[in-house]
């Protein structure tokens, strides 16, 4: 993905699928496409975790995203 929308949520209160499910969302609203790639922080992960699935989104973890924040958008075809 080369282009995406950068999401910030550090609310300790809400869980991860919330947050990712909030940003997609509002990508959807905003950009009338629904994403299907999020990259977080490998410390927002379950441990020992490299991927996730929510609604279809895959939830991946790239280290130069920082904490709290979700880079969102549709992943680019091979």
């Amino acid at each position: 993905m080369h282009t995406g929308m950068l999401w910030f949520d550090n609310d300790p209160r809400t869980t991860l699928n919330l947050k990712i499910q909030k940003a997609m969302e509002y990508y959807r609203k905003k950009h009338g496409k629904i994403p299907t790639l999020c990259l977080i922080n490998p410390a927002m992960m379950e441990k020992e975790q490299k991927q996730l699935e929510v609604d279809k989104l895959t939830v991946r973890s790239y280290r130069p995203v920082m904490p709290g924040h979700f880079w969102i958008g549709v992943e680019d075809q091979k």
